[in-house]
């Protein structure tokens, strides 16, 4: 669900958009500066069934409602945006009279762009068929509210957006008529100077990041200092927003930590990202960057390496549709060296969570294609193991180093019996795990918070 409550904004440029007002149109110029640009509104309307022959769209509100049932829709126009989006949100203000209401409304996606503000009613409404792109719960008047639109505007182009409720009492946005508090399509996008994604100073990509991230303690704070001084592409191993991984929360721990690598992250979700159902406060936070909406598993490549994000929440069952993908993604890849994370792992020492064995099927897929390390976290506490086959067995020749990489943040987890081959642990200091991926080698290294000396590093060819 995303949205994300805001304190009002400037004026300028606002577009009406009602929690209903999912028809609004954007303008063509752009008025925000720096890294952000904001579109306003063209068109906006709303429909009532008890009217339904009446146009409301030179209204100065929009509105949700569900008695009498009202619907609000958004038509907007993206153009001039020359670099790739990396945000895209959807911002709408309550009107200062009665725009509270215990439910702002859920948004969706539509297929049509050839409706008219003006002409549009209840008979002739287009239909609200897209996906879901965030549900607003209770909301209070003069207020902003902000809902996550990037798995849809992506770029340049005409986007159409529509709202409904299922209370009876109705949300009310300011519309384009009214001026200052006006819908806004804020689009975020990469600078001239992207994010490092890659090079230290040796020209080769660096992967770097952990898993059990943020939550009220201070150990995401210490971690993502460390993230400030490392160059590249940073993973998240899943739990990456306590406790229950909601929007809410992924703004509030997640957003002032690591959330400011946001940009150059590709996440990986855990179990506690599940407590929300379908995980939807984690696929609103990073929307585009973690993969297909709902789906958790995506794959991309760093130089000469392929690299895979699981999802330990979802089927990983040989001939599951995660698995089945998993190999033929590994089929496609042209790339020598092979490096794939989630959240449970299937080899751990830890005392809290046993060593998950329905992860096998994706262990067992990447050791057929001569993969070389697996990332997880889930317990918090940082554990090399030595290369192995899916079964445990010590294997030096085509064996996967695993990595337990749960140090980001949460509260410390001690070790139980000491697994086999299991070579170098600890449970008292925070950190992160960087991997130097070379053309055919890697470098680990565990990066200690500061004031700690913990160290862990080694270098490894690739299969």
């Amino acid at each position: 669900m995303g949205i994300r409550l805001r304190t009002p904004a400037t004026a300028g440029g606002a577009v009406a958009l009602t929690t209903a007002a999912v028809a609004l149109l954007l303008t063509n110029a752009p008025t925000a500066s720096a890294a952000a640009t904001t579109f306003t509104a063209v068109a906006d309307t709303y429909v009532q069934d008890t009217t339904p022959s009446t146009n409301y769209g030179t209204s100065s509100q929009v509105v949700v409602d569900n008695s009498p049932v009202r619907q609000s829709f958004l038509k907007s126009t993206v153009s001039g945006v020359t670099q790739p989006v990396t945000s895209a949100k959807l911002r709408i203000h309550t009107v200062s009279g009665n725009g509270g209401s215990n439910n702002g409304g859920t948004f969706k996606s539509m297929t049509s762009t050839t409706w008219s503000e003006t002409g549009t009613t209840w008979n002739n409404k287009p239909a609200i068929n897209g996906a879901t792109l965030g549900t607003i719960g209770s909301v209070t008047k003069s207020t902003w509210y902000e809902i996550d639109v990037t798995s849809v505007v992506t770029g340049n182009g005409t986007f159409s957006f529509g709202a409904t409720s299922p209370s009876a009492d109705g949300a009310y946005y300011d519309s384009r008529e009214s001026g200052a508090n006006a819908p806004q399509l804020v689009i975020n996008t990469s600078t001239s100077t992207p994010p490092p994604t890659t090079p230290p100073p040796s020209g080769d990509p660096v992967l770097v990041g952990a898993g059990d991230i943020a939550n009220s303690g201070s150990g995401d704070t210490a971690t993502a200092a460390l993230l400030d001084n490392i160059p590249g592409t940073v993973f998240t191993a899943g739990d990456n927003a306590y406790d229950s991984g909601t929007l809410s929360e992924y703004n509030t721990y997640y957003e002032p930590t690591w959330g400011r690598h946001k940009a150059r992250t590709k996440p990986a979700p855990g179990n506690h990202e599940y407590n929300t159902s379908g995980a939807t406060g984690y696929y609103s936070y990073f929307g585009a960057a973690a993969g297909p909406s709902g789906r958790g598993y995506y794959s991309y490549d760093l130089g000469n390496w392929h690299v895979v994000s699981l999802n330990s929440e979802v089927s990983m069952s040989a001939g599951s549709a995660q698995e089945q993908w998993l190999r033929a993604d590994l089929a496609a890849s042209s790339k020598p060296c092979t490096v794939a994370y989630w959240h449970k792992p299937l080899f751990t020492s830890g005392a809290n969570h046993a060593p998950e064995t329905a992860t096998r099927p994706l262990f067992q897929a990447l050791y057929d294609f001569n993969a070389d390390v697996v990332v997880t976290g889930h317990n918090h506490q940082y554990e090399r193991f030595a290369p192995q086959n899916p079964a445990g067995g010590l294997d030096n020749t085509r064996g996967i180093r695993e990595f337990v990489a749960g140090m980001g943040g949460a509260s410390h987890y001690g070790f139980g019996t000491i697994q086999p081959n299991s070579q170098a642990r600890n449970s008292d200091t925070y950190g992160v795990l960087k991997l130097t991926l070379h053309a055919n080698s890697y470098d680990w290294q565990f990066v200690p918070e500061a004031g700690k000396t913990y160290a862990d590093s080694g270098t490894t060819t690739c299969h």
